[in-house]
């Protein structure tokens, strides 16, 4: 049996290691020295991510990316999504020709704006497509690797990718979905970080549970619109890798995301919450492109420009609330138009 690898030794890289192995796959971690490979192999534990969870025998783990990629039945992409090209680029020529491609990270590059799957169509060619897929969904490393159970979607442009990838992950306690929707899987992971930010700041100003859900549920609007002007499938967005998503990230103890929001709304600079979280916060960064995106495409983003004011502005959390609560009035659904089904397109 082909083993799987996953490149990136970090806690969701880790917590898949673990999850796949216990359903009798072999697997190749692979990480970087700086991720503290030498400690895992030496402890068998991720004690910076994942302390107190042991990884299973049939994981080898290794710093060597050749050794990793060369046999492997499908390479899993669990490293930040600003590093993907340039990972994607290293691991071109070591690829196998039938090797399927899982993208499990939640961002959009900055420098283009592209969702990882047009990073991926960019370095390795448009016909990796057919073998693509992307894994989303309110799926936490912490409780992924102690198998509590947890629903995902894998989606891709073809429905036997599709399937493989679900064959691959399914287990007692981790269920799997297939979707065609490519684009909106993608942003619905994505941009769901940039409405977590914004309820960690509404948490550390203070507010309650009515504000949560109010910023919850138009979150979710502004999600849509933007999905939908970039090609998304709108049922996407009320399923497990937006709304879904969108949940877990907005009130869990393990976001990040929510987090470093907690922490500026508290009165931290964004760098000092940045470097208290010790993480790569997505939604920072997702923020910026957001902002640019939804400019460019004339959709209107009332959080998430009050995200991108605070963060990159540095303008007061507590007057952005303000201002989002003395806007004009709205009709609550008016701009939310459903275009055709999205299908498999191989």
């Amino acid at each position: 049996m082909q083993p799987v690898c996953i490149l990136g030794a970090g806690s969701w890289g880790t917590a898949q290691a673990i999850l796949l192995a216990s359903v009798g796959h072999k697997v190749i971690l692979w990480g970087r020295e700086e991720d503290g490979v030498p400690q895992i192999q030496a402890s068998r534990q991720n004690q910076r991510y994942l302390p107190g969870v042991t990884i299973p025998d049939n994981v080898h783990i290794t710093m060597d990316i050749q050794e990793a990629v060369q046999q492997a039945s499908a390479v899993v992409l669990a490293v930040p999504a600003q590093t993907v090209r340039q990972v994607l680029e290293n691991i071109a020529p070591l690829l196998p020709g039938d090797t399927i491609i899982i993208n499990t990270a939640k961002g959009l590059e900055i420098a283009t704006g592209q969702r990882m799957s047009q990073v991926a169509s960019n370095v390795l060619g448009e016909e990796i497509m057919a073998r693509y897929a992307v894994i989303s969904g309110p799926s936490h490393a912490e409780e992924v690797a102690l198998q509590v159970p947890t629903a995902v979607t894998a989606a891709s442009d073809s429905l036997e990718t599709a399937h493989r990838v679900q064959d691959l992950y399914m287990a007692p306690w981790f269920r799997v979905y297939t979707n065609p929707d490519v684009a909106g899987v993608e942003l619905g992971g994505a941009l769901k970080n940039i409405i977590a930010i914004a309820a960690g700041i509404i948490h550390g100003l203070g507010y309650g549970d009515n504000t949560q859900a109010a910023l919850i549920t138009r979150g979710l609007t502004e999600m849509t619109r933007l999905g939908l002007a970039m090609g998304g499938d709108f049922r996407t967005f009320a399923g497990l890798s937006g709304l879904g998503d969108l949940v877990v990230t907005c009130g869990s103890r393990h976001s990040r995301n929510r987090r470093a929001g907690e922490m500026i709304g508290q009165g931290m600079t964004v760098e000092q919450a940045l470097d208290r979280v010790g993480m790569v916060v997505e939604g920072v960064y997702t923020c910026q492109i957001a902002y640019r995106l939804a400019q460019s495409l004339q959709v209107d983003m009332p959080i998430t420009r009050a995200c991108y004011r605070i963060l990159y502005e540095k303008v007061d959390p507590g007057t952005e609330v303000s201002n989002l609560m003395k806007r004009g009035k709205k009709h609550e659904i008016e701009d939310i138009v459903q275009p055709g089904d999205v299908t498999y397109k191989v």
